[in-house]
């Protein structure tokens, strides 16, 4: 079986090696390199090319999504999943809006970090219901740009868009569909261009966000 490739970047050498022998003693997960700095991280991310980045949200100089941002300039092509201890919402909302597939608490079970990397690679998205309930129960407006009707999507769309905020896969959205994985694919082009967003796991944030919108508009 192929290993994923892996960056760590996280500046706490303690955690940062923890997070290396866990992925170490896995079957399915390579540790390619590990960074103690955001300006390390991004320069072994270009001579290292790793499918996967894990990267810290706090770090000294330059932050995890400053790194975010500055990697997805660089269109390297690998998946960057965001860790943090913090519960906040502005900053679970800034990395959604930079690209990030995935955004993972800290104080996560070892093991369920594992499954959760392996489902990001897998494409599917998964949002711990702490952070679910981060992003609907919050009441303030959010400063995200352009906010379209979702009433321009297509039927399939629509459906397609369920079924990501439900973080299946395009493996498992084609079978539940009937459709191709191709197919699939062009559905959530579309659904990241209409609803102007930049990944998977913010038009599943944006679905839980428009459907509290939608569940308070009601009472």
């Amino acid at each position: 079986m192929d290993c994923t490739t892996l960056l760590l970047i996280d500046d706490h050498p303690l955690f940062r090696k923890g997070l290396a022998q866990l992925f170490a003693a896995s079957d399915d997960f390579e540790v390619v390199g590990q960074a103690a700095s955001g300006r390390e991280g991004i320069n072994l991310a270009l001579s290292l090319a790793p499918q996967q980045v894990l990267l810290d949200l706090h770090m000294p100089g330059l932050s995890g999504l400053q790194v975010l941002d500055e990697l997805r300039q660089l269109r390297l092509g690998c998946q960057i999943v965001v860790l943090t201890a913090s519960m906040d919402r502005s900053e679970l909302l800034a990395a959604l809006r930079l690209g990030a597939n995935g955004y993972v608490l800290k104080e996560t079970e070892p093991d369920a970090l594992l499954a959760y990397m392996r489902n990001c690679n897998k494409g599917a998205i998964v949002l711990d219901d702490t952070l679910v309930a981060l992003l609907a129960g919050h009441t303030e407006p959010t400063p995200a740009p352009q906010r379209p009707d979702p009433g321009g999507l297509t039927e399939r769309e629509g459906q397609t868009l369920a079924l990501i905020a439900a973080g299946m896969s395009n493996k498992q959205i084609a079978r539940e569909l009937g459709i191709s994985d191709g197919t699939v694919k062009i559905y959530v082009k579309n659904l990241l261009q209409k609803l102007n967003q930049h990944s998977r796991l913010e038009l599943a944030a944006w679905v839980h966000n428009a459907g509290g919108g939608r569940q308070e508009e009601q009472h």
